[in-house]
């Protein structure tokens, strides 16, 4: 089984690209997916513990965490060292589920790939890129999101023309959803016929 990594900076065009791997029917491991529900589940309780009042009805309040964390942006290294390993046990249960499916080939969708050296936990990369410009138009448009807010996130992220150097695969978004979804297919017709020759 080939474990692909799916990776961009933010507002990139990851997640739409994720779905259009999804319709090719490659089975997907969405690791911000998996933060929202452990937000609901398992983090709950030491995320409270860590930060409280970062918590309301049950759940993790990520406005309330947000505020905490932009108040003081050193303590996300806590917050990653209590979810991190949650999700790495939810990728974990995926992987095996879909190795005794036979599946020929997986996406774990992380964004942090390079930032929390998971990328050597996959056997190729795939990079979502597109415009320096039309990525903070794009980020801009999301609720809640300021200029100061994308400049801290941005800092956080391995910059896209260091992630495009070390791709294996690039998906560049930058035009039409059909022309990304054929990007996406040729990556999947490529994988599919190495392990049709892997199989003969």
């Amino acid at each position: 089984m080939i474990i692909l990594g799916l990776t961009g900076s933010i507002a990139m065009g990851k997640s739409t690209t994720a779905q259009m791997f999804r319709d090719f029917g490659v089975p997907v491991n969405d690791a911000d997916e998996v933060v929202h529900q452990l937000y609901s589940a398992e983090a709950v309780a030491p995320v409270e513990a860590a930060f409280p009042g970062s918590t309301k009805d049950g759940k993790v309040d990520r406005a309330e965490l947000s505020r905490q964390l932009m108040q003081a942006p050193e303590r996300l290294r806590e917050l990653e060292a209590i979810v991190h390993p949650l999700v790495r046990r939810k990728e974990q249960e995926f992987l095996a589920e879909n190795q005794a499916a036979s599946a020929p080939f997986v996406v774990l969708d992380i964004p942090l790939l390079f930032e929390t050296g998971a990328d050597k936990r996959v056997d190729r990369v795939v990079v979502v890129t597109c415009s320096a410009e039309l990525q903070r138009q794009r980020a801009l448009k999301r609720p809640g999101m300021t200029e100061e807010k994308l400049a801290m996130i941005l800092a956080r992220q391995v910059p896209d023309s260091e992630k495009r150097k070390r791709a294996d695969y690039i998906i560049d978004t930058s035009d039409s959803f059909d022309v990304t979804r054929a990007q996406v297919k040729a990556v999947v017709d490529q994988l599919a016929a190495r392990n049709g020759d892997a199989d003969a």
